[in-house]
């Protein structure tokens, strides 16, 4: 993994430690208008709790960010863990778990190598896997094959084919060393990915109007998979 990791420029690592430098940089500035910088749920993620298809348990938020994810699924009762690499987006998050005053455990590191006592009930990833090449696939399952527990589930966003990210073929980014802002995912290639999961939803994240308690944009596709 790292011989591969070597094939991309140095400046275009967003995957492991040596990239919390980078996000620690973008996440420096929390007035920039970025969107998923809103305290507020994906909207997805909120409509799977209260349609029960998730229900309170062990969560592992996966390049958690601000932690606007781990807030939320903590005051509706969930015991969450929630993992990034950039310690300014580690720090926020805590600062707003404080400020809604509820319990999340932070870890401040490389989910992929970082003690995560798993098994969880439910593995969250608003945005982590559109940012991984190719290979990394591989360690994202075996991540899952780890944590997630027997009839656990996956939630995801990512870069939805056609809408946003980029749809070259795999080999073109170790050509090109840089993975041109985000990979784009079908439902296809997400089913192929997961393909022994449990299919639950893959849809299109609905998009949010101006002032909305939730975040959801229509570039993004949301999927919930279950371990059989």
């Amino acid at each position: 993994m790292a011989l591969l990791d070597r094939l991309f420029a140095a400046d275009a690592d967003r995957w492991t430690e040596n990239a919390s430098a980078w996000w620690d940089g973008f996440y420096a500035d929390r007035s920039k208008p970025v969107p998923f910088f809103a305290d507020k749920p994906d909207e997805n993620l909120l409509s799977y709790v209260e349609r029960g298809l998730i229900r309170p348990g062990r969560v592992l938020d996966l390049g958690c960010g601000p932690g606007r994810n781990a807030v939320y699924l903590a005051s509706r009762g969930f015991e969450v863990d929630a993992v990034d690499l950039a310690p300014a987006a580690v720090a926020w998050g805590e600062q707003r778990a404080a400020e809604a005053g509820v319990e999340v455990r932070f870890v401040c590191g490389d989910a992929f190598t970082a003690d995560l006592p798993g098994p969880y009930d439910l593995v969250y990833d608003s945005g982590c896997l559109h940012h991984l090449p190719p290979h990394r696939r591989v360690t994202y399952r075996a991540l899952l094959d780890r944590v997630l527990a027997p009839g656990g589930h996956l939630g995801l966003t990512c870069f939805a084919a056609g809408e946003m990210g980029s749809e070259l073929p795999d080999e073109a980014f170790y050509r090109d060393g840089r993975l041109h802002g985000g990979l784009a995912y079908s439902p296809d290639a997400l089913r192929w990915i997961f393909s022994d999961l449990e299919e639950v939803e893959i849809r299109a994240m609905e998009e949010q109007p101006e002032g909305s308690p939730l975040f959801g944009l229509p570039f993004l596709l949301a999927a919930l998979f279950r371990r059989r």
